[in-house]
């Protein structure tokens, strides 16, 4: 046994991390249950949501795509009754997981203002892959000995918590913090949001064309970024 699989072994057996990883079992499969019902009795998915903010686009043609879309919401509640059952918690996480780097990667395209909550979804769901490590081992593709967990002799104790739970605020920290300065214009979760930027923005009057371009005239993300760095550079040369 390497020393990190000791660490590992050593936080399997603390009670701590146990009931992190059933917060976390139970957080996740949380957010299927109701994403999961909403698609299943046939609404759209965030409704409150625009159909002109980007995400709105794509949740409108999701909504239409028919059984496509029941199928989506079926396979939600599946995996959010896998992981609550800690019989078939790993399989739960390990479906969860592409669903959820679909959906993070899908919000940082569309600079949804809910890319918080769903890295952090990501990355709770990255820790339950972790947590099962000696359950999916056995799944993965190159030869792995047959060993029996070890027994620790310098056990780390709360050393190995206050550097893992430590660890984990600063992350979260970094996550919220810098998701303020990731993109320097958001369409926002409506219209009112994107227009209330502008008014500290560098460049309020290009922000409002951004904001028109989104909720007035709908059209797609890349065209009214093209038209806000547009806005920009017309005003930088009057300036000139």
């Amino acid at each position: 046994m390497n020393r990190i699989e000791e660490i590992y072994y050593e936080a399997k057996a603390d009670k701590w991390f146990q009931r992190f990883a059933v917060f976390c079992r139970i957080a996740l499969a949380a957010t299927f249950v109701p994403a999961g019902y909403v698609k299943i009795i046939g609404e759209r998915f965030a409704a409150g949501l625009p159909s002109n903010n980007p995400l709105g686009h794509y949740f409108d043609a999701l909504h239409l795509t028919g059984y496509y879309y029941t199928f989506i919401g079926i396979a939600q509640i599946i995996i959010a009754i896998l992981l609550l059952i800690p019989r078939t918690s790993p399989l739960g996480a390990l479906m969860y997981f592409p669903f959820i780097v679909n959906i993070c990667v899908l919000t940082y395209a569309t600079r949804f203002d809910g890319t918080r909550g769903v890295t952090m979804m990501l990355l709770a769901s990255l820790f339950l892959l972790i947590w099962d490590y000696d359950r999916l081992k056995h799944i993965l593709p190159f030869k792995q000995p047959q060993t029996d967990p070890p027994v620790l002799k310098k056990p780390f104790g709360k050393r190995l918590r206050i550097i893992f739970f430590g660890g984990s605020f600063i992350v979260l920290a970094f996550i919220i913090i810098g998701t303020f300065y990731l993109y320097e214009i958001v369409p926002g979760n409506s219209e009112e949001e994107c227009r209330n930027q502008c008014a500290g923005s560098k460049n309020p009057a290009a922000c409002k064309i951004f904001c028109d371009c989104i909720y007035i005239q709908g059209k797609p993300l890349d065209s009214c970024l093209a038209a806000f760095n547009k806005a920009k550079a017309i005003r930088r040369s009057d300036v000139k």
